[in-house]
């Protein structure tokens, strides 16, 4: 009996979980989509040491997934952390666990960091020993890039695993799996709705059909079921259409239309776009395509993306538009963009000529004897000598990479960088002429 009514709350406990729980893979061969990480980490699962992995992917690409199967497949004890919930207490309470595992029952264990993005650098300190000694396996996942969000120290006893959006078919098929499961089936265009409002995030698509499937209260759920179910009618937004949102909103920016702008941002935003993502595309656009014509915008932008991560939306939409129409407003000069692409090119295809002597460094007695440092006349304080003197080496005199466009406070930066070539010449002229 007891067998029984054990089972039936079992039963219950389970109906009661969410769609996307109930449907969680349970062997890597379950898992759809991420096929190119499936050798990796089957080879990792038979070595029974995961190492340090850090997942960078998408919302609902199989991050969680993929790191439970892991530990599961590796005999190792799998203990979540959630960076936004978790401090450094709740951390070293984790280890310490696992000391104690390894210690008593010679079992190891699997840290597991969610969001591991909002980790704050003492968290990951705190972390980095444990990694070090071998004490613990580390699974740290992430939506944002790992380079800006991961201290160096940590990251360098990483690999780092990169997770794509799941494709169309990929999301298709786990609402394929979710209405066998809830006992439903889509009609009258449900399917592509459902499909255009996931993005290739199949935690959406989930989410979305149960509460539809609930709401429709009959085994058929339609497009009116869904909308009713995510507030409000899905915007296409998949994959590709992703791209071509984002593209039109910086050619609009960069363009100079704000009111293109603000309406490209709204449907990223209405489609669930990260508003970070936003904010950083928005840094990169006022370096490149504002530059030195407004040089108020990059810390505009930067102050911006700042904002975003401090307050969140829906408020955050408001800096977002604020850099936007500012920027789309501002005059346009890609001119620093290109110069730093015409030097790099130059550095990578030429031999690189030897420093100036005068301009070299000269911490050491043999290094001042060698002639280095010798001739640099320094700017404060030898006056026009200084801006005479010779930078670039010898093989690359007369070389121009920044040539500032005659737009916005970029003009003045023009005229002032040809007065100084100007005048330059003029002296070297009439010092060529009283040498003479």
């Amino acid at each position: 009996m007891d067998d029984l009514f054990s089972g039936a709350k079992e039963e219950l406990l389970s109906r009661r979980r969410p769609l996307a729980e109930r449907l969680r893979p349970r062997a890597l061969d379950e898992v759809v989509g991420q096929r190119h990480l499936i050798g990796p980490l089957r080879s990792a699962m038979r070595s029974g040491r995961v190492g340090a992995i850090i997942l960078w992917g998408p919302p609902g690409s199989g991050k969680t997934t993929l790191a439970r199967l892991v530990a599961a497949g590796s005999g190792l004890e799998f203990a979540p952390l959630s960076a936004v919930t978790g401090g450094v207490r709740e951390l070293r309470a984790a280890l310490e666990a696992a000391r104690e595992r390894l210690k008593f029952e010679g079992r190891g264990t699997v840290v597991f960091v969610d969001e591991v993005h909002r980790f704050n650098k003492a968290q990951q300190d705190a972390l980095l020993p444990a990694v070090e000694e071998g004490l613990v396996d580390f699974i740290g996942a992430t939506t944002e890039n790992p380079s800006f969000e991961v201290t160096a120290p940590l990251l360098s006893r990483c690999r780092v695993l990169r997770l794509e959006p799941l494709s169309e078919a990929e999301v298709d098929e786990l609402v394929r799996r979710g209405c066998g499961e809830l006992g439903v089936r889509l009609a009258g265009g449900a399917r592509e709705y459902l499909l255009r409002f996931a993005g290739g995030d199949g935690r959406r698509a989930l989410n979305a059909l149960e509460a539809a499937a609930r709401l429709s209260g009959s085994g058929t759920v339609g497009v009116e079921d869904i909308e009713r179910a995510v507030g409000g009618k899905a915007l296409a937004y998949g994959r590709e259409e992703r791209y071509d949102v984002v593209s039109a909103f910086i050619k609009s920016v960069r363009g100079g239309d704000p009111d293109a702008a603000l309406h490209y941002l709204a449907r990223m935003l209405e489609a669930g776009e990260d508003p970070v993502f936003i904010a950083r595309r928005l840094v990169i656009l006022a370096a490149e395509d504002v530059g030195n014509a407004d040089p108020r915008g990059l810390p505009l932008a930067v102050a911006a993306a700042q904002a975003v991560q401090l307050v969140g939306l829906p408020e955050g939409r408001i800096p977002l538009a604020q850099a936007a129409t500012y920027l789309a407003a501002s005059p346009k000069s890609n001119a620093a963009y290109a110069g730093i692409d015409r030097a790099l090119e130059d550095v990578r295809k030429e031999k690189l000529p030897p420093v100036p002597l005068h301009l070299r460094n000269a911490p050491t007695g043999l290094m001042k004897r060698e002639g280095y440092g010798e001739g640099y006349e320094y700017l404060h304080a030898g006056g026009v000598e200084g801006m005479d003197q010779r930078y670039l080496p010898e093989e690359l005199a007369g070389r121009i990479y920044y040539d500032p466009k005659e737009s916005g406070a970029e003009a003045e930066i023009r005229e002032r960088i040809s007065r100084w070539r100007r005048e330059r010449q003029e002296r070297e002229a009439s010092s060529g002429e009283s040498g003479g």
